[in-house]
């Protein structure tokens, strides 16, 4: 089956098809997934969907398929989320905690992916710029300016007054 042969096949058949899977699940989101699913294994099997001859019954079988590999995922995980009972409790984030990621919202994102790289997951220079696929200068600046940034939306909270006794502390 040509490009324009599957174009015309599909056009002319996902509408029925997303009726006919959303009748026997139920789930109208759910049979536009599988069915547009259904479409790409179809694509890459177009070939063989031309020697069947019936490649709408071949797309409908492949999504009710999808529906019910679904199902057993999500009953699978229910049953796992059953056994293992309730979760712990947590206790609330720390305050510093909440601070910190409230100031790292308002600032730039590549700034603040270059800030948690390299102070949360102790990355150095060099590698958080392998991981963010940028020159060791444009890190560097982006660190420099999220610092300044950060501390100018974190003067005068708890988290400045207790910068401001560590480094007391430390430069005592």
């Amino acid at each position: 089956m040509d490009e324009g042969a599957f174009d015309a096949f599909y056009a002319g058949s996902v509408g029925r098809l997303i009726g006919q899977l959303y009748a026997m699940t139920g789930d109208r989101a759910e049979a536009q997934d599988v069915v547009q699913e259904a479409f790409v294994r179809a694509w890459e099997h177009r070939d063989r969907l031309e020697r069947d001859g019936a490649p709408e019954a071949w797309v409908r079988t492949v999504a009710w398929r999808l529906a019910v590999s679904r199902w057993r995922r999500v009953r699978t995980s229910l049953s796992f989320a059953r056994r293992q009972g309730p979760p712990p409790n947590v206790p609330p984030p720390d305050t510093h905690h909440v601070l910190l990621v409230q100031a790292l919202r308002q600032i730039p994102a590549a700034q603040r992916r270059a800030i948690v790289l390299h102070h949360l997951c102790d990355l150095d220079v060099k590698q958080v710029a392998a991981e963010t696929n940028c020159p060791v200068g444009t890190v560097k600046a982006q660190l420099s300016r999220g610092r300044a940034a950060l501390a100018r939306i974190l003067a005068d909270t708890e988290l400045d007054r207790r910068a401001g006794r560590v480094s007391e502390v430390e430069h005592g």
